[in-house]
């Protein structure tokens, strides 16, 4: 994958991971709450990882 599309990959799981965080909370299922802060999570780390690609690439654009 690019930098571009691990951070919308990443976006779109967090947002997702709020979600079931929410229906988690208001349905009093922890379990939910639990999935949804890991989806959350594994959303932040594919946003690092497309921002660290870039990082990469501008390193090895200027060399």
């Amino acid at each position: 994958m690019g930098s571009a599309s691990d951070k919308v990959s990443g976006m779109a799981n967090k947002a997702a991971g709020n979600i079931k965080q929410a229906a988690g909370k208001a349905t009093g299922s922890r379990e939910m709450q639990a999935k949804g802060r890991m989806q959350e999570m594994k959303g932040e780390a594919q946003e690092a990882k497309g921002k660290a690609k870039d990082a990469v690439k501008k390193i090895i654009d200027k060399a």
